[in-house]
């Protein structure tokens, strides 16, 4: 079958271990059920496989793509949940310890076919799009777990995000909008602040501006570029969630102000199969949809990894087949 794959791991230039071409047909073991892709969406954990980071070096050749919707072999049309636990695991299945994500152990769904346990597909809204749907299981279900599940934010409450164009970002600036924050927005260039106006933010600054007032939240997935801002920016008892550290993970941790006023730091992780159902029953009563900046056929997805590796993005990056 087609599949856009990583052959190795290049830390140092990811984008030299994508292939495009033919993948051996999956096997579907028994409580598993196999679904014909539609759409998948690119998120930076790809580029991470494609660096070697989170995948032994054995799993290699790993079919890429962590997100994605299609069709199962009777028809229904479905949503797939990307996070993979151990079967005995009760509760919380982002704090399984053997959890693990599509393109880490199993592989992924930039294929014309992908395999996952018959409770990871999720039936599908009528109304949302493939090439939307694609987008809910990691970068808006990541968005909503931090935002409704982690933050303890109220309707009226100020947030802040930092960054203003990518997946996760541009999911919680809707989400927010939705539920009735004000909503933030920090932003490296004149237009991505304008992208993050047009998707419900109240207000848009310029990366590490000073604000108005100090804020309830800071919804962080920049890392050491932002965190000083972050921490600058809010209210005291206020609270930082983060999910992601791409500009590195290793800022001051500016402790004196932590505790003087009684700061909190809290991390999140893609979210739960209940989560992703209400993120769908969400979106389906309130009619946000996820922002989409790129959509390529599959056969051309390296132009959407150099697109995302340059930080040239504008919303989610979606394949299609």
């Amino acid at each position: 079958m087609f599949a856009v794959y990583a052959a190795e791991p290049n830390p140092d230039d990811p984008i030299a271990a994508l292939r495009v071409g033919d993948r051996p047909e999956p096997q579907v073991p028994d409580g598993w059920v196999a679904v014909r892709v539609r759409a998948a969406s690119l998120n930076m954990h790809d580029l991470w496989t494609l660096r070697g980071v989170g995948i032994k070096p054995e799993q290699f050749p790993m079919i890429l793509g962590c997100d994605g919707a299609g069709v199962l072999e009777d028809g229904t049309e479905v949503v797939l949940h990307s996070v993979i636990g151990d079967p005995a695991w009760l509760g919380d299945e982002t704090l399984d310890p053997r959890r693990t994500l599509l393109t880490e152990k199993h592989q992924g769904s930039f294929a014309d076919v992908v395999v996952v346990p018959a409770r990871n597909a999720l039936p599908k809204p009528a109304g949302m799009s493939f090439a939307e749907a694609a987008c809910m299981g990691t970068a808006w279900l990541t968005a909503y777990r931090m935002l409704f599940v982690k933050s303890g934010l109220r309707p009226g409450q100020t947030m802040l995000v930092q960054g203003a164009s990518g997946g996760v970002s541009t999911a919680l600036i809707e989400l927010g909008r939705a539920a009735g924050l004000r909503v933030w927005v920090t932003g490296r260039t004149e237009e991505k602040r304008a992208l993050a106006e047009r998707l419900g933010a109240h207000a848009t600054f310029e990366s590490g501006a000073r604000l108005p007032e100090r804020v309830d939240g800071v919804f962080e997935t920049v890392g050491k570029a932002t965190w000083a801002h972050s921490m600058r920016a809010l209210k005291p008892g206020g609270i930082i969630v983060v999910s992601g550290s791409t500009s590195g993970p290793d800022p001051s941790a500016d402790l004196q102000r932590l505790f003087f006023l009684q700061l909190r730091v809290v991390g999140s992780t893609m979210g739960t199969r209940d989560e992703l159902a209400d993120l769908l029953r969400f979106c389906d009563t309130t009619g946000i949809r996820p922002q989409i900046g790129t959509e390529l056929p599959l056969d051309r997805a390296q132009e959407g990894f150099t697109e995302m590796l340059a930080g040239d993005t504008a919303g989610k990056i979606v394949f299609t087949r």
